[in-house]
């Protein structure tokens, strides 16, 4: 993994940014991704069911989305992390969770919904994983634990305001289309906020 040119950690690791100001961003990007992930899950049974499915094929797509998080856990985080670092692990699962949330708006079908379901399970799967790989790369060793611990803190807050978003719109116009264009907005920062910490590592390494 090339480290990106700056200040040296104590622990002889080189970062653009001080390790307080990579947490912050860190903590923000994660909030974004996280109220975006919140949205469907919390209300993903509720939203197909208004379509006019049952609730028992509500609850499959749910699972669905569940497997296809298992799944890239198990099978396609790793070699992703491995091979172009936790900040592309990032980037990459975020943008399939993005597709995946803006996809629900447009579909109805049960076979679109559970293919939807299954992208979108895929991408956030990936996620949260992903930013205890950054702290282990970009911020000094014998802080890792406290920095991971409030960053995965932020992202417990955007999962609270996620699922606390989607029933507030729902309530107030009567569906979940708005709530998940809203989560879709907040997943653009979050891709917006890790795209600029990639193009900054490579623009710092050349």
């Amino acid at each position: 993994q090339t480290a990106v040119a700056g200040p040296a950690t104590k622990d002889g690791e080189r970062t653009a940014l001080s390790p307080k100001s990579l947490q912050c961003i860190l903590a923000l990007a994660i909030v974004g991704c996280c109220i975006a992930m919140a949205l469907p899950l919390g209300h993903l049974v509720a939203h197909i069911s208004d379509l006019g499915h049952s609730t028992a094929r509500a609850a499959e797509i749910l699972s669905v989305a569940l497997a296809g998080s298992r799944i890239s856990r198990l099978t396609v985080l790793g070699p992703v992390a491995n091979r172009y670092g936790g900040l592309v692990s990032i980037f990459t699962f975020s943008a399939l969770q993005t597709a995946g949330l803006a996809l629900l708006v447009f579909f109805d079908g049960l076979l679109a919904l559970y293919l939807i379901a299954f992208l979108f399970g895929f991408g956030y799967g990936g996620i949260v994983p992903s930013y205890p790989m950054v702290v282990r790369e970009y911020l000094p060793v014998h802080e890792g634990g406290r920095r991971t611990a409030l960053i995965i803190f932020f992202g417990a807050i955007g999962m609270a305001i996620g699922g606390w978003l989607g029933g507030f719109v729902y309530d107030l116009v009567g569906s979940y289309t708005p709530a998940f264009l809203i989560g879709v907005a907040f997943n653009l920062g979050n891709l917006a906020v890790i795209g600029a910490l990639i193009r900054l590592n490579r623009r710092a390494a050349n």
